[in-house]
């Protein structure tokens, strides 16, 4: 076992972080209306007594990229996951359908899928999940009957006191960086770097976000309003509707 230290850290996220924000701002600059306007709900806006197209634009585009941005962030944690156990006890990304990295410690071999938090998926996604893991100690053990395999879901933030979950182990914030790297304080060390440049590279994300509103707000009005009233009718058909086949 070795130790990681906090410069270890910072320079792994120093250069790694850009990745999350230019893939960020790649995203965003690819997106397409049609696209954001068809995926959201027309029913909640209504509800939501929207009344002004920037409003709604606004609260589409926030979601979408919510939900983005959960997803390219925890593509950054899992990597840097994956180096810091690989610095303490010699792991690996993991070749094994859903699982993310392996290592060996006290003569356990540990398969572990790695989450962002602990809310992470629906029944459906822990079964497909858990049956990753049975797949992979089957596979482990054909070499080794006797091997020790222990599955765990490691959540990179987060909190589950009770982690036995009959078939698995769910370790979730300070619980799993300790796990991955015996540093009982590895989960506080992280936040600071992670700021790294992390102004000069939003501000940029900003000026090319009120760039895109304008854009997608211009083209909403024209599309979508009428007497400068957004026409709910016309919009609930482009994301609903079905054209009726023409007869002739």
């Amino acid at each position: 076992m070795s130790q990681i230290t906090v410069d270890d850290v910072r320079n792994y996220v120093e250069n790694n972080i850009g990745n999350f924000h230019s893939t960020r701002l790649e995203k965003l600059e690819a997106l397409q209306l049609n696209e954001i306007l068809k995926r959201k709900n027309p029913y909640l806006f209504r509800a939501k007594n929207l009344f002004h197209a920037s409003d709604l634009i606004k609260t589409v585009l926030d979601a979408h990229l919510s939900s983005q941005e959960e997803t390219i962030f925890g593509q950054f944690l899992e990597g840097l996951s994956i180096f810091v156990n690989e610095k303490v006890y010699g792991g690996w990304k993991s070749s094994a359908e859903g699982i993310d990295l392996e290592f060996s410690k006290e003569n356990i071999r540990y398969v572990v899928s790695i989450k962002s938090g602990p809310n992470w998926g629906n029944s459906s996604q822990i079964k497909r999940m858990k049956d990753n893991f049975i797949q992979a100690q089957k596979i482990l053990r054909q070499g080794n009957r006797n091997m020790n395999v222990q599955a765990v879901n490691g959540c990179c933030y987060g909190r589950d006191n009770n982690p036995d979950k009959n078939g698995y182990l769910k370790y979730c914030g300070q619980r799993f960086w300790v796990f991955i790297s015996g540093n009982d304080d590895l989960y506080t060390d992280i936040i600071e770097p992670l700021g790294y440049r992390a102004k000069e590279r939003n501000d940029e994300f900003v000026e090319n976000y009120s760039r895109v509103m304008n854009k997608f707000s211009k083209s909403f009005m024209e599309r979508f309003c009428e007497d400068d009233r957004i026409q709910w009718e016309k919009l609930l058909h482009f994301n609903s509707g079905y054209d009726i086949p023409s007869t002739d």
